[in-house]
Formats: C-alpha cells, sequence, structure tokens
C-alpha cells in the first residue's frame, strides 16, 4: 500500500439539526485513483469542500503532505477576453508567477533558479500540454485560440476542467466532472484519469467511469467513510457480502442472547446457579448490538407503454435535412427508418446536431429538403437535461398533475404521483425545494405521461445517483416503445440500446460496430493521452501496459464476453419459440439478425481477450 497521501481525521460536520458527518476518518494513498459515491444528499460535495477549506467543521481535521498542491475545478466558469489556451495555461499558477517573475527579475542569480525551476517543469512544452487536454474536452484549433465569452455556460465549464486537469495538482478533486461533457468527451476523461500520475478523488455516478478510471471507492454513509480496494462492480460485491455477514452475525447474536435470557430467567433464584445465572447477565451487559442493515429506498420509474402499437416503420427519413436557417441546414442526407420497438443511441461530439435531430424528431423543427414520414397519430416524450432549470420554480408536482389530469380526483393524482416516489410533502412542494434528482423524476413522469410511442431521453441520468440510474435502465428496457438516447453514460448505452446511429460530418446514419469500437475511434482521434506536467523533469509518456492494466482488461473482456452470451441465451430462448415465427415474422427475423450480430460480437471479443492473456502471460 502507498504511502497516504491525504489525512480525514474525525470529521464532524453538519448543516442545521442534519448531521453529514460524524467522527468520519480515511487515509488515501498516494497516486490511488478514488471514486466518491454514496446516494444523493449525504454529504460528498461538502466532504470536497472541507478539503478544500472552504468549509469549517465542527471537530476534526484534513492533512496533507507539506508543500503537496491540491486543485478543482473552479466554480466560477471563466467568462473573460481571455482565449482558452491563455485561460488554461495559467490554471498552473507555479508556471504563471514564475513567467511573471522572469519578466522583472534583476538579480542573476534568481533568474538562474527562475530558469532552472521553468525546465525542472516543462515549461516551454505547456502550450503544447493546454491544446491537447483542451482538443481532448472537444475544442477545435479555432475555438481554442477564441476567447472564453464567446461560449455557452456547459462549454466554459469544460474551460475550468481543462484548467484544472493542466495545472496537474498532487490531490485533484473533482465533483460530477462529466456532468458537462458529451460521450466523446467522457471517454478521453476516463482515459486522462486513469494515466493520471497524482492522486484523484472523483464524486461520480457514472458506472462505467468507476469502473474503468478507479481502483478505490470511497463510501460515505451515515456520516462515517469507508475505503474499499477496486472498482465500483467490486465494491458492489464486498458491500453486499458484508450486509450478508451483519445479517448472518445479528441473527446468530439475537439466539445467543435469547439462550442466555432464558437461562437467567430459568436459574436466577437457584442457589446451585446464581454464580452462573449473573455471569450470563454481565455476558448479556457486554453484548453490543449488531446495528440492522438498512437498505435506502430507491423509487422505481415508470413509463406507460403505448395503448396501440404502431405498424413498422414509426417514422422514415429519405434524403432528409434539418436546420435553423433557410438554405443552411445542420443535417442533411438522412436517410433513415425508425421501428416501433427500436432502441437507438446517438453518437458524436456535442456540436454536431444530436439535439437538433431530436427535435425534428420530435416535430419541434421540420424538414428542409426530402422526407420524413410517420404515422398520423404518432407520440413522442422528450427529456432534455436543460428542462430540469425550465420547471416553474413555484409550481408543485401536484399542480402538474392537476393540469393534466383535469377529471381526475385528487386521490387519483396523488395515488399517480405516488407511484413516481411523490408522497404527500414533495408532491405539495414547490419546484424550487427539489432537488435535481426530484425535478428529473418530475420531467420523466411528464414525458410519459400520454404513454408515447416514441420516448426520446437526452442526458437523463445528470441528477440521478448509481442506484436510481440503474431503476430507469430497467424502467427503460420495460418500455415496450422505441427509445432514442443521448448519453454519456457508457453503461447506460450498452444496457438500453440496440443499435448505434452517428451523427457527424453534417449528417447522420448508421454506427458499424459496438462501443469498444466507438470508444477506439474516439481515442485514436484525440490521441489517446495528452502529455502531463512533470515536477521533476520534461513531460512523460506513460509506460506500455502493465500487468495491473492488462489484468483489468482480461476481467473487463471476460465481463463483456458474460454479456454478450447471456444476451444469446435470451435470443436462443426467444427464437426457440415457434409460434414467434407464426405470429410475428417480422420480429422473429429482427432477432436472427441481432443473434448474428451480437456472434459476430461474441467472436471479436473472444479474439481481443486471448490476445490480451497472451500479453498478460508476457508481462
Amino acid at each position: 500500500m502507498s504511502a497516504a497521501m491525504l489525512h480525514v481525521n474525525n470529521l464532524t460536520y453538519r448543516i442545521g439539526t442534519r448531521l453529514l458527518l460524524e467522527d468520519a476518518t480515511v487515509a488515501l494513498p498516494e497516486g490511488h485513483k478514488i471514486g466518491l459515491v454514496g446516494r444523493n444528499g449525504v454529504g460528498k460535495s461538502t466532504l470536497l469542500r472541507i478539503i478544500l477549506g472552504e468549509l469549517s467543521t465542527e471537530s476534526g481535521s484534513i492533512r496533507l503532505p507539506r508543500r503537496a498542491r491540491i486543485g478543482t475545478v473552479a466554480q466560477e466558469a471563466p467568462g473573460g477576453s481571455e482565449t482558452l489556451i491563455d485561460t488554461v495555461l495559467a490554471g498552473d499558477r507555479e508556471r504563471a508567477e514564475l513567467l511573471e517573475a522572469a519578466e522583472t527579475e534583476t538579480d542573476p542569480h534568481t533568474i538562474a533558479d527562475i530558469q532552472t525551476r521553468l525546465a525542472d517543469i516543462d515549461s516551454h512544452s505547456a502550450p503544447s500540454r493546454a491544446a491537447a487536454i483542451l482538443s481532448g474536452l472537444g475544442f477545435s484549433e479555432e475555438k481554442q485560440a477564441g476567447p472564453c465569452s464567446a461560449l455557452s455556460g456547459g462549454w466554459r465549464m469544460r474551460v475550468a476542467l481543462a484548467a484544472a486537469l493542466f495545472a496537474a495538482p498532487d490531490v485533484l478533486l473533482l465533483d460530477e466532472p462529466t456532468n458537462y461533457l458529451d460521450l466523446e468527451g467522457t471517454i478521453w476523461l476516463k482515459d486522462f484519469i486513469r494515466k493520471y500520475r497524482h492522486t484523484v478523488l472523483l464524486v461520480s455516478h457514472d458506472r462505467d467511469l468507476l469502473n474503468d478510471a478507479v481502483d478505490a471507492i470511497l463510501h460515505l454513509d451515515r456520516g462515517k467513510l469507508t475505503l474499499y480496494q477496486g472498482n465500483y462492480d467490486q465494491f458492489e460485491r464486498q458491500r453486499s457480502e458484508q450486509q450478508a455477514l451483519t445479517l448472518k452475525l445479528k441473527k446468530k447474536q439475537e439466539a445467543q442472547r435469547k439462550h442466555m435470557e432464558a437461562f437467567v430467567e430459568r436459574f436466577r433464584y437457584k442457589a446451585s446457579k446464581a454464580r452462573q445465572a449473573q455471569s450470563r447477565l454481565k455476558a448479556l451487559a457486554k453484548l453490543a448490538p449488531i446495528a440492522d442493515v438498512v437498505e435506502d429506498r430507491v423509487y422505481p420509474f415508470h413509463f406507460p407503454n403505448p395503448e396501440k402499437p404502431l405498424a413498422p416503420p414509426a417514422i422514415k427519413w429519405e434524403d432528409a435535412s434539418v436546420g435553423y436557417e433557410p438554405g443552411k441546414p445542420i443535417l442533411k442526407k438522412i436517410t433513415l427508418r425508425l421501428d416501433p420497438d427500436d432502441r437507438i443511441a446517438l453518437l458524436g461530439s456535442n456540436g454536431n446536431g444530436k439535439s437538433t435531430f431530436a427535435k425534428l424528431l420530435c416535430g419541434k423543427l421540420a424538414t428542409m429538403d426530402g422526407e420524413m414520414r410517420h404515422h398520423g397519430k404518432l407520440t413522442v416524450g422528450y427529456f432534455a437535461q436543460h428542462q430540469v432549470d425550465e420547471l416553474s420554480p413555484e409550481r408543485s408536482p401536484y399542480s402538474y398533475f392537476e393540469e393534466l389530469m383535469p377529471e381526475a380526483t385528487q386521490s387519483q393524482r396523488r395515488a399517480r404521483l405516488g407511484a413516481y416516489g411523490f408522497g404527500a410533502t414533495l408532491a405539495d412542494s414547490p419546484s424550487r425545494t427539489l432537488s435535481g434528482g426530484e425535478k428529473a423524476r418530475l420531467l420523466f413522469a411528464l414525458a410519459a405521461f400520454h404513454a408515447p410511442h416514441i420516448l426520446v431521453l437526452d442526458e437523463p441520468t445528470n441528477h440521478l445517483d448509481v442506484d436510481s440510474r440503474e431503476a430507469l435502465i430497467h424502467a427503460i428496457n420495460d418500455y415496450e416503445g422505441a427509445v432514442i438516447l443521448i448519453s454519456h453514460e457508457r453503461h447506460l448505452i450498452e444496457t438500453c440500446a440496440d443499435r448505434l446511429w452517428l451523427v457527424a460530418d453534417g449528417t447522420v446514419k448508421p454506427f458499424d460496430g459496438d462501443m469498444d469500437d466507438y470508444t477506439r475511434l474516439v481515442l485514436e482521434r484525440t490521441g489517446g493521452r495528452a502529455p502531463r506536467r512533470s515536477s521533476n523533469g520534461p513531460a512523460t509518456r506513460p509506460a506500455k501496459l502493465n500487468p495491473v492494466a492488462l489484468s483489468r482488461q482480461v476481467q473487463d473482456l471476460e465481463a463483456s464476453i458474460a454479456s454478450l452470451q447471456d444476451k444469446l441465451s435470451v435470443l436462443d430462448r426467444a427464437l426457440a419459440d415457434p409460434d414467434l415465427y407464426a405470429s410475428e415474422p417480422r420480429k422473429a427475423a429482427d432477432f436472427a439478425k441481432l443473434r448474428s450480430r451480437l456472434a459476430a460480437d461474441l467472436d471479436r471479443a473472444e479474439s481481443r481477450w486471448l490476445e490480451a492473456q497472451e500479453n498478460l502471460s508476457d508481462a
């Protein structure tokens, strides 16, 4: 185990009467990438602010090695006239201060010291390192030379993230860094964090990020901190095993207690057994009760199925174009077909037109050229992350349902709200008092209220914790209509989407490959990594894959193979039913095509697994 980089010692912190941290203690190893997890509202962001020194605690302390640098993403997004590249370069304060001192210093010895330090931190390569980070986060060379003031709020937050990464502090604190990223930026960031040479403490609900980029999980639960080695899947497994053991010990202790109590009750007044009875009483007093395992309930999501399924295709585009200004299409030559039971994820960098295509699909934009044909009774439900900020602050969930159900009784409306997790108190609360996750639940309920034939979900997971995201996945998979997904979360795409469409180069077309293929494409396009600042010498490239990384690759491939085998088993069972061919011949044909594609994916995964195993043996 590495030496500890960060010590959290007996922290206690409360907001009003609510206790968030109670004697919380942990030591974070140097150089580790640690995911900080816990339900929404337990105090994860608060803990980061305490570590940064922004909040004072009731008791306890934070300890770092002397001269260790701690960094995070600035809360104020840069919006001045400075170029993006200059803003990121300013993120390394030591370099900026040294360069400023070099301009004014006159003492030869001091000048020599400054130049030596600038060489040590590889100052001359800083612009190329900053440019590589900005490129990985989706900024073209043209945008990098432009001012921050020309960017929207989300893109400015990417610049702030780039500045934090470029500064390369000894302890990097990141709070939901993927919330402002698209899938391509998330893929790059995951690769960057995995290769980052210093300590990272990362708050995230993105299961894929927590599985691939971290090597430890810090769990904040009921005011206590517990460190688990391994990724998120390993953490879940360890935690469930611990809970099972706790339940077993509790049952054993209860049986032991009942046995002692029966002995004392039976022989308390019998002289020959009095001493033994007294011993049992003392043992009972020392028998500290084992705490109950309390599981926080996650309310399920529910998307009502369309009442009358449509005949395929639901929508068909032929050489269609769409845009906002006449004669200036954003997307053109779209020739696609969407069937009533399709599950499609839209890939492509932000700014390429994913939201434009979603608006075309929802009827908010009309085609400029070509055709978009659809069933006359087609209905579409639309969820977009920006809608969270558009809820009326003073309106309650009940008032929205009152508008949607004018003929219903109050109890009927409340029953419908209760199914979405809005009890009496939450149902009557103004939207401004709801958490991000509660607002997202309300928007899901509104989007799906009329049982649409198609659900368009644009970044649906941003305000949800890990368990709520899993509940959302179950709801999407239970829904019988078509789904269009726009998400930066690979886990959601892989568990819910059957097909991938790529929005790029001014059009939308099917992507021939899976998420592994797309990840490789993104990393090849961005160089796969950014060179990093060294505190001891010139910037270095990461070494070749080591045994630990190779072992993780083998485990990931084994998980992928198991998942593909499970999907093939489900399809085989369906295809073995002779009624399927008679009653739904089209679905049988689609299942057969899907099985063929999954079988090819399995062959590729098994080939990669064999190659990884050979590399691991060589290493």
